[in-house]
């Protein structure tokens, strides 16, 4: 059988409950911010200013987010 993270029982693969996906833009420069938010900004995939990635939502990546909620802009999507 199958198993998706974050589903409540066994789907087959395209079927069952989809994960919920958040896209994170970086909106801002890691210069001048301190080493732990840059470092939170690569762990993320985010490399410059305009980097879009496309993380599931998951608490770890919330977060991360929380981390640097000045640097970056987050919109859910389907």
């Amino acid at each position: 059988m199958w198993h998706r993270p974050g589903c409540s029982g066994r789907a087959p693969p395209g079927r069952g409950c989809e994960v919920a996906r958040l896209k994170v833009t970086q909106i801002r420069s890691g210069i001048g911010a301190k080493q732990n938010q840059r470092e939170t900004l690569r762990s993320l995939g985010l490399k410059r200013i305009r980097d879009v990635v496309v993380k599931e939502d998951r608490p770890e990546i919330r977060g991360m987010i929380k981390t640097v909620p000045h640097l970056v802009s987050v919109e859910e999507v389907e």
